[in-house]
């Protein structure tokens, strides 16, 4: 990874000032480019970019990126609100939950979005409530391995996510017997996915199930697409994925008679690498084993190294000059909650600023109040100007929703 000490011409440092550490900082710039980048390699179909609001959920984020073209996959009733929130019609958003009880499936309902629903006893539900009167997509299981880590890999026979394939002829009696508008198919194996062919597999998959239903408007290939974390990593070519999905696709809808909508859900891809949190370096602590760098920051702002063994670069931007030493960067709860092993660093000095990279998806929305330590500020950077989009937490935001009775 190349170093950058600045976003559009605003340092680290001048940010670290302003705003304090931890911090969140998003490049808007970059969101916008990627959303550019897939538009690009899907140019010669009907593609409709569902965005993973999974990944960081920020009204402001949204904003930018419905802003940009995008719709959005929501997996929550809460996220369907803050979609909503932002702008996104109703119409934009994908709703895709998983284990969630009817009643959240009747509010999403009634606010107007695509329903999404992956298991068949849903599915009965569904049709004995609503039967044809409101369009939905199925979500298939379409039993690939793939994915970077186990824990993000959902398209596997052994996973929760969808109705497996095998059981193709369970959901057409389901849908046969209560007369239910089917109008998209969805499939989703992973995250981190290199390989355009694991694409065409899926692809393929879907395009063999949904020959068995008469209606269809789009065909749903969610996302997975990797990004670059480390030195020499591969990311996915987006171009060549997009070139040969693409041709499958207007292949696959020449037969069937008419023109579909090409959906995909990237999360990752769309704002991972526009991410960075800023950290100080709290101690250098040797041991003889060891040199550790403990910064003011933990799992509980960043858990991907400890949830997914995910390497995020890390890099001493208040050191330019000098020799490189070893350093295991870890965090300030009471946990093994170690951020990067054995990492070469500009000599690291207490008080030193430090930018964790590539923290832009699955870090904030998965922050938590762990040993009770405040969530980060978050920080937009459009046009070259820094813009507050989430303020530090207060102890106050700690008792704000406990209640006391007076012990």
């Amino acid at each position: 990874m190349e170093s950058t000490n600045q976003i559009q011409g605003i340092s680290f440092t001048t940010l670290a000032e302003t705003y304090g550490t931890p911090a969140y900082i998003y490049d808007g710039q970059k969101i916008v480019e990627q959303v550019k980048t897939l538009k690009n390699a899907f140019s010669s179909v009907n593609l409709k970019i569902k965005y993973a609001t999974k990944a960081l959920s920020n009204l402001n984020v949204l904003k930018l990126l419905k802003n940009a073209g995008t719709g959005a996959d929501a997996v929550s009733i809460e996220e369907v609100q803050l979609c909503l929130h932002a702008g996104f019609l109703p119409s934009e958003i994908m709703y895709t939950p998983n284990c969630v009880s009817f009643a959240e499936i009747q509010e999403a309902v009634a606010l107007g979005v695509m329903i999404n629903i992956d298991n068949i006893p849903m599915l009965e539900h569904f049709g004995n409530h609503y039967g044809k009167n409101v369009p939905i997509c199925i979500r298939l299981n379409p039993h690939i391995l793939a994915g970077g880590n186990a824990k993000i890999s959902v398209g596997h026979i052994d996973s929760k996510f969808g109705i497996s394939i095998l059981q193709i002829k369970n959901i057409l009696k389901v849908v046969e017997t209560h007369h239910l508008d089917v109008i998209g198919l969805h499939i989703h194996t992973g995250s981190d996915i290199l390989d355009a062919d694991v694409f065409l597999k899926g692809a393929e998959i879907l395009f063999d199930a949904a020959r068995q239903f008469p209606d269809l408007k789009f065909l749903d290939f969610g996302g997975g697409f990797k990004v670059a974390y480390k030195p020499g990593d591969i990311a996915t070519d987006i171009a060549d994925v997009g070139e040969k999905v693409s041709k499958a696709f207007q292949e696959f809808c020449a037969e069937y008679g008419r023109e579909l909508e090409l959906w995909f859900e990237p999360g990752k891809f769309l704002v991972s690498e526009s991410g960075f949190l800023l950290v100080s370096a709290n101690v250098i602590k040797s041991t003889p084993a060891c040199t550790f760098v403990g910064v003011d920051s933990g799992l509980n702002h960043l858990i991907r190294p400890m949830m997914y063994d995910a390497y995020h670069a890390v890099e001493n931007v208040s050191q330019h000059e000098g020799p490189d030493h070893v350093y295991t960067v870890v965090g300030y709860i009471c946990e093994s909650d170690t951020i990067a092993s054995d990492r070469k660093l500009k000599e690291v000095r207490e008080g030193d600023l430090l930018v964790i990279k590539n923290a832009g998806a699955y870090g904030y929305s998965m922050s938590s109040n762990y040993n009770s330590r405040l969530r980060p500020p978050e920080v937009l950077i459009l046009d070259g100007k820094a813009h507050l989009i989430r303020e530090r937490e207060t102890f106050e935001d700690i008792l704000k929703h406990q209640v006391d009775i007076g012990l």
